[in-house]
């Protein structure tokens, strides 16, 4: 009886654990499961192709691979630094890891993180926003995984019934999101859409290959586009 009232007494009399101390502990504990994490996220997407370009012997050719890294590095590149150092502020050490993992941060990640912090009233850039962000996050994340797996299986069933004529209308998929993607960024500055597309419908009837028309495209258009704002400017300062 005696040492239970003694241990009583030593439990009472322990101070709880500083603020600072939790959150130290938090982004080591964030730190070193994200990079777990994201490290086997990578392994994970270059282990299939591996797969199929080495031991199913389905390899396309490096030319076709550094050429597709090409056109994709110049259409959105830019963001693999411009968004983690903007976003950082905003989603903290576990969120970025998060959101970086999960994707959808500028439409999902951000918009729950703001949301969460709103409904419990943390004042942005606190301890208490970062981890109400965060959990908004985590949720926000866990539910879109869910819907792309359901959406995945069901949409895989949904597929093989409909007719193959119709079928055949999803090669026009990919133009469409690149439409809809110009129509984004086009509508402040149509004159610069319009110059856009005329100089796609250049490229596309160009000689130039293939595999480097879209990197063409985007390497012209921001080009065309630079010396149009300079010329501007030494106009305007003229």
């Amino acid at each position: 009886m005696s040492m239970s009232q003694e241990v009583v007494r030593t439990a009472s009399k322990a101070k709880p654990e500083p603020v600072s101390s939790s959150m130290t502990r938090f982004h080591e504990q964030s730190h070193f499961w994200g990079r777990l994490t994201i490290l086997l996220v990578m392994i994970a997407s270059v282990g299939l192709p591996m797969y199929l370009s080495f031991v199913l012997g389905a390899h396309p050719g490096w030319g076709a691979i550094f050429a597709g890294l090409l056109g994709y590095a110049a259409f959105i590149g830019v963001l693999w630094i411009v968004e983690p150092v903007t976003y950082f502020p905003i989603l903290g050490i576990g969120g970025t890891y998060i959101a970086f993992l999960s994707g959808n941060i500028a439409n999902l990640c951000v918009p729950c993180s703001s949301a969460a912090q709103k409904a419990v009233g943390a004042e942005l850039g606190t301890q208490k926003a970062e981890i109400a962000g965060v959990l908004g996050i985590a949720l926000a994340s866990l539910t879109n995984t869910i819907i792309i797996i359901l959406t995945v299986l069901g949409g895989t069933f949904i597929v093989n019934l409909i007719p193959a004529s119709i079928q055949q209308s999803f090669v026009f998929v990919l133009p469409a999101i690149f439409g809809a993607v110009l129509g984004q960024f086009a509508f402040s500055k149509p004159k610069y859409g319009v110059m856009a597309v005329l100089i796609g419908i250049g490229v596309f009837f160009s000689p130039i290959p293939s595999l480097i028309k879209i990197a063409s495209c985007v390497a012209i258009s921001i080009a065309v586009i630079y010396n149009v704002e300079k010329a501007k400017d030494k106009k305007a300062n003229g």
